[in-house]
């Protein structure tokens, strides 16, 4: 997973929380929006 965050140039860490924080309300249908070549991270 932490591969594919840096070869999608997403932040490893910055994913992980991210993913974390949401995946308990996320709707089951809509997981495949959480990978890291598809997840759009918040700006902070």
């Amino acid at each position: 997973l932490i591969g594919t965050c840096k070869l999608n140039g997403v932040e490893p860490e910055s994913y992980l929380r991210y993913v974390l924080d949401v995946i308990a309300d996320w709707p089951i249908n809509r997981v495949g929006e959480l990978l890291p070549w598809r997840v759009a991270l918040p700006t902070e």
